[in-house]
């Protein structure tokens, strides 16, 4: 099975993901001076013998033997150093699969340090790989020494300060989706994230619309600067508003006229502004020309098709992490289901729901984990209740709900005449 534990460096194995430990490429270090490193690797035996290695050097590492599962990883931690396959699908060798996910992972951090493996045969392969920007290559079969040198290189190598962002201290800002709809979406912040244009992120509640105005931020040259969330409804925190690089402004529509003019006269000349709102219309004109020079607008989970099952997969292994347990698998009926939606509160409400079965589950999850009955909790010392009478208006009043009030479909599945049926209807004030 390909791997997909954490190793720590003391050998020992955990499902939980361990505190970020950033070192020497700016952020923060951990409790070791170890690295933390992500491989990416679908041969189970070459990621065994990797992590042994990367173990042995005082390293911490994770391991994703797919691009959708090494994406999940990165968007839920930091990594110092990412080793990078070049080819995944059986009888590939060309790289184009590693060359994808290279630009992908870069575009989203081009700070990101990435060390490509590829064979002897690859070394065209690992040239365009280092043209594309990754740090280094390693050739397989490789030596130990020769790795670990490499990846502390790696780690270690800085970029030019004024064409990356400085690493920020937050939690990764990445936008999972294959869709068409994503890759506007990220293809929106990376034009307008470097600039200090004031931008208003509008969209369906729950889509990400934080995550996207993180990953703006992230996108700048202000990331290593924390931005400031403001919420305006709550008048104690217009207190935050300074003046600072970036500061995070929600729900500004909802602001009345007056308010609108108090918040456009506070706000800092050189501070930019990115805004989440539900509608960019809410936002009087002057107010907009300040702070919403450009919309993006978050697609809804229903526009962004097979990202549902992605994201759902996503979720998975982080609750599954969160909580101790071993990763359970979906049925395909269970799969169907989330491709069908809707979710209410989108993405953030199908996290909650995945989370919840992950916890009531036991290694496999249904459709039945994914939206459950509502229980109903009974205190041990309340009293049984005999009432035929109430009971019997229960059991009619379901009845009639059941078959939206059609009496004759109800008195059959009750066992009763249609005239019966009106008859106990009547008695119960039905």
């Amino acid at each position: 099975m390909p791997i997909t534990e954490r190793y720590s460096s003391d050998g020992r194995t955990s499902d939980r993901p361990c505190p970020d430990a950033l070192s020497e490429n700016g952020q923060e270090p951990g409790p070791s001076s170890g690295l933390n490193v992500l491989l990416i690797d679908d041969n189970a035996s070459i990621a065994e013998s990797i992590a042994l290695a990367v173990r042995l050097g005082g390293h911490r590492i994770d391991a994703a033997a797919t691009p959708e599962e090494a994406l999940s990883r990165l968007a839920a931690a930091r990594y110092d150093v990412i080793l990078l396959d070049m080819n995944y699908a059986a009888g590939r060798t060309d790289g184009a699969e590693g060359l994808k996910l290279l630009a992908r992972i870069l575009s989203d951090d081009p700070a990101a340090a990435i060390v490509v493996i590829t064979a002897h045969s690859g070394v065209r392969i690992a040239v365009e790989a280092m043209r594309a920007g990754a740090r280094d290559f390693i050739m397989k079969p490789w030596g130990n020494a020769d790795l670990l040198a490499r990846i502390a290189t790696a780690a270690r190598a800085q970029v030019p300060v004024a064409a990356t962002p400085q690493p920020m201290t937050t939690e990764p800002a990445r936008l999972l989706g294959d869709s068409a709809a994503m890759a506007t979406l990220r293809d929106l912040i990376r034009r307008i994230g470097p600039t200090r244009a004031g931008v208003v992120v509008t969209g369906p509640a729950g889509s990400g619309r934080g995550l996207t105005a993180a990953a703006l931020h992230a996108a700048s040259a202000d990331a290593g600067v924390a931005m400031p969330v403001i919420d305006l409804r709550d008048d104690t925190a217009w207190s935050q508003i300074v003046d600072t690089s970036t500061i995070l402004l929600r729900h500004p529509d909802r602001l009345g006229e007056v308010g609108q003019a108090r918040l456009l006269a506070r706000l800092p000349a050189d501070t930019r502004c990115i805004a989440i709102a539900d509608s960019a219309s809410g936002i009087l004109p002057a107010l907009a020309r300040r702070i919403a020079t450009v919309e993006i607008a978050v697609p809804p989970l229903t526009t962004r098709g097979d990202d549902a099952l992605l994201l759902a997969r996503h979720f998975l292994r982080m609750a599954a992490a969160l909580h101790g347990r071993a990763v359970p698998a979906f049925t395909p009926a269970a799969e169907a289901r989330i491709l069908r939606g809707p979710w209410p509160d989108e993405v953030r409400g199908l996290a909650v729901a995945i989370e919840r079965a992950v916890l009531l589950g036991d290694g496999t999850i249904d459709t039945a984990l994914l939206a459950p009955e509502p229980v109903a909790v009974v205190a041990a010392d309340a009293p049984v209740r005999f009432d035929l009478d109430e009971n019997e208006r229960a059991v009619i009043e379901a009845a009639l709900r059941e078959h939206r009030h059609n009496v004759s479909h109800a008195a059959a599945a009750l066992g009763l005449s249609r005239g019966a049926l009106y008859r106990r209807m009547a008695r119960h004030g039905l």
